[in-house]
């Protein structure tokens, strides 16, 4: 039996999946299997590091994905469309789960991993690259550097409050506010410049 790629990717899908609605914790390399369809013994085989390996790999998987939509979202040069960009998933998220999901990146985030501190800095370099990409976006958009780095930090920080709010709620409302104050000030940075 050959285990490629993609059976690799898939567990990789899978456990970012699982952590956004189980957590690091509650999440098993069972359930990765199950979730995946991967065969049994290629978990040990692609992930020779344990569940350590597959989390940091699924965090950073998470994070490549929701950059991407990102980038594409400021590269038009609107402000506020980096707001729109990073909100919109995690709304689709959180109303398609019923509530249940969240942030992989968060989930692994919150558990402390004192044996993995691999976890934490993967989580990081994560929340790192989203602020640089935001900070670029709204830089390009006009607003100046110092202010559109804070501004991206800010945003990441106040979006992944938010979806925590709108789990514990059930429902969109906290995001929704979220997201109109920050595209208010996302537009007012640029006024300002």
């Amino acid at each position: 039996m050959v285990m490629g790629t993609d059976s690799r990717e898939r567990m990789v899908r899978s456990a970012a999946y699982l952590f956004r609605e189980r957590g690091y914790s509650g999440t098993g390399f069972r359930d990765v299997i199950a979730h995946s369809g991967a065969p049994r013994g290629s978990i040990y085989h692609h992930f020779p590091g344990g569940k350590v390996q597959l989390a940091e790999e699924a965090v950073r998987y998470a994070g490549d994905f929701l950059n991407a939509g990102i980038l594409a979202a400021t590269e038009g040069g609107d402000a506020a469309s980096a707001v729109d960009a990073f909100v919109g998933w995690w709304r689709q998220v959180l109303i398609k789960s019923e509530f249940r999901a969240g942030c992989p990146v968060v989930a692994v985030t919150v558990e402390s991993h004192e044996e993995a501190p691999q976890l934490a800095a993967a989580a990081a370099a994560v929340f790192d690259r989203w602020q640089d990409t935001l900070a670029t976006g709204l830089g390009n958009a006009g607003v100046p550097d110092d202010r559109a780095a804070r501004l991206a930090r800010l945003i990441v920080a106040a979006v992944e409050g938010a979806t925590i709010l709108c789990r514990a709620h059930r429902d969109v409302r906290p995001l929704d506010d979220v997201v109109t104050e920050l595209k208010e000030m996302t537009r007012a940075a640029v006024r300002d410049d």
